[in-house]
């Protein structure tokens, strides 16, 4: 057999069939043979559908109190969590000043005034929070860009450039190695073009004329361009020995101001100078000596200004007291306040002379405030307001009594005289909250809000401006302290001097400047720039001359740090 079927074999297997149901009756079959088949419709159907029973209300009304005991949880937790949550928020304005100051350093601009460099936007945001990491942490590498800003001037050949990256650097890094290895080769660079024979020259003939400051500065100037120069160090000896002659004669004629300014200068020039100590002894000495007669003269200056006895002829005034005192102790603050207290009753009288129309006996009062305190803020309005008074028409009545009848007492500014009165107070405005009080001539606040008043003398913005420049040095001078900037801080007292020098609280500030700058001083020590710790101190002592601190942080100076 080959396996194939045949096709025409017809023959079906036999097969047993459905085994499972051999008990069942056999279905009934159709006429040809097959099982019937019985269609019924519905067995077409599909089957149905289970449903699950709906839940009512009832089913899941337990839920609700659940979900109120959840929300009234995370209510309590919210209310004593919410100083911490209030602190997880982040200070949107002291990032943003964070981010600008580190995109300002990224590109390269390290320092600048207006504003937009890194120093004064990481500055600022240490105004915010004076504590702050990213702050402290950006002027650090702000110092350390203006030390490789320095490092690429020299190499460039840039020495002006590389000494003001130094300076730079010094302020913000406090000095280290290599802001001294930086100084060290500028001063080495610079002494390459010196002649330094010429100025040793130059500083013997003036220490034979008698010139000793002169020499001094001619000394430095060598010891600048060569350290170590043998003969500019004797000769600094001798500067320091003629200044402590000229500084002790002066203390025994009574001229305890020239005196002061000789030592100040010894000081300067060697803050290491062994007579320094004993020489602020007797200077010490000689002002107690006389502090009983100077306390007399300021509490009899302060009975005469309450009594009104202000100024005028005679010795009974509190002019004449103040200036006694002034006499005999010239860098008293309390005296000084005291003439400035002077000025601004001056001042009052002279405005209440301006209302009663006697514009004559104001200018008079005006001119005497003025020899005490030129640059008052309240004078230059008052003065303002004089001037104008000269423009309007004339009267025979008061100002006071024409504008109460409803005169015009002023002649209408022009379209172009309006204009530029609200761009200069404008200017004035910019200039006050950028630190330019007094400075530039021309530019400052003090100037620009003068030269608004010129043209209207009553215009309100100006005069308010003007009159607020002591509580903006005020401030300013709070804000330089909380960054750690003194020479700012001490800008704005000088401004502050200028504008009110009879403005109550002055002499705290004195102190707590002269503090900051004696800190910095044993912050020098510490890092070992002696030269640095010097000035500090000189600063402090021009401050408060009586601080208590003085004579430890000197002493500190004194046994090398």
């Amino acid at each position: 057999m080959n396996g194939r079927k045949d096709p025409h074999d017809h023959r079906t297997e036999p097969t047993l069939g459905d085994i499972d149901h051999l008990d069942e009756p056999p279905p009934s079959r159709t006429e040809d043979g097959l099982p019937s088949l019985t269609l019924d419709p519905e067995s077409r159907r599909a089957p149905p559908t289970r449903h699950r029973p709906r839940q009512t209300s009832s089913h899941r009304g337990w839920l609700w109190p659940i979900l109120l005991l959840v929300v009234m949880g995370l209510g309590v937790t919210f209310w004593l969590q919410q100083d911490r949550l209030r602190g997880m928020v982040p200070t949107t304005e002291l990032n943003d000043v964070l981010g600008r100051a580190e995109q300002a350093l990224a590109e390269g601009r390290l320092d600048g005034t207006d504003g937009n460099s890194a120093r004064e936007l990481f500055e600022a945001a240490r105004g915010l929070e004076p504590d702050n990491d990213r702050a402290r942490d950006g002027l650090r590498k702000v110092g350390l860009a203006e030390v490789a800003r320095a490092d690429a001037a020299l190499r460039n050949g840039k020495i002006d450039e590389a000494d003001q990256a130094t300076n730079a650097a010094r302020e913000l890094l406090g000095g280290g190695s290599d802001v001294d290895r930086l100084s060290q080769a500028i001063a080495k660079a610079r002494g390459a073009n010196t002649q330094t024979d010429a100025l040793v020259s130059q500083a013997q003939q003036a220490l034979a004329d008698g010139k000793a400051e002169e020499a001094g500065a001619f000394y430095i100037k060598v010891l600048a361009a060569e350290p170590g120069n043998a003969v500019a160090t004797h000769g600094l000896d001798k500067v320091g020995e003629a200044l402590s002659g000229d500084a002790r004669k002066a203390i025994e004629a009574g001229d305890r101001a020239t005196a002061q300014a000789k030592v100040d200068k010894l000081a300067a020039m060697l803050p290491g100078y062994g007579e320094l100590p004993s020489l602020r002894a007797a200077l010490v000495q000689d002002r107690k000596a006389d502090a009983g007669d100077v306390t007399d003269a300021i509490k009899q200056g302060n009975d005469a200004l309450r009594a009104g006895r202000i100024a005028g002829p005679g010795d009974d005034t509190a002019l004449a007291y103040y200036k006694s005192a002034l006499a005999i102790d010239p860098d008293n603050d309390d005296a000084r306040a005291g003439l400035g207290q002077v000025a601004q009753a001056l001042i009052v009288q002279a405005n209440a002379a301006l209302d009663g129309g006697d514009t004559a006996q104001a200018r008079k009062l005006l001119d005497q405030a003025a020899e005490l305190a030129p640059k008052s803020a309240e004078l230059a309005a008052t003065r303002a307001h004089l001037a104008d008074l000269g423009k309007r028409p004339s009267s025979d009545q008061p100002v006071a009594a024409a504008q109460e009848a409803g005169e015009d007492t002023h002649p209408p500014l022009t379209a172009q005289q309006s204009g530029e009165l609200a761009r200069m107070v404008q200017r004035a405005d910019a200039a006050a909250r950028q630190g330019n009080i007094m400075l530039p001539p021309g530019e400052s606040a003090y100037d620009l809000y003068r030269g608004a008043l010129a043209i209207d003398g009553n215009n309100e913005a100006a005069r308010r401006g003007l009159q607020n420049l002591p509580a903006v040095a005020i401030a300013q001078f709070n804000q330089a302290i909380a960054n750690g900037n003194l020479s700012q801080a001490s800008e704005r007292l000088s401004d502050l001097g200028d504008l009110s020098p009879g403005e109550a609280g002055q002499a705290e500030l004195r102190q707590r400047l002269a503090g900051a700058w004696l800190d910095q001083a044993e912050q020098q020590l510490a890092r070992g720039n002696r030269p640095g710790a010097a000035q500090a101190i000189d600063k402090a002592r021009k401050l408060a001359p009586d601080n208590p601190r003085l004579s430890s942080v000197v002493a500190h100076l004194q046994a090398g740090g």
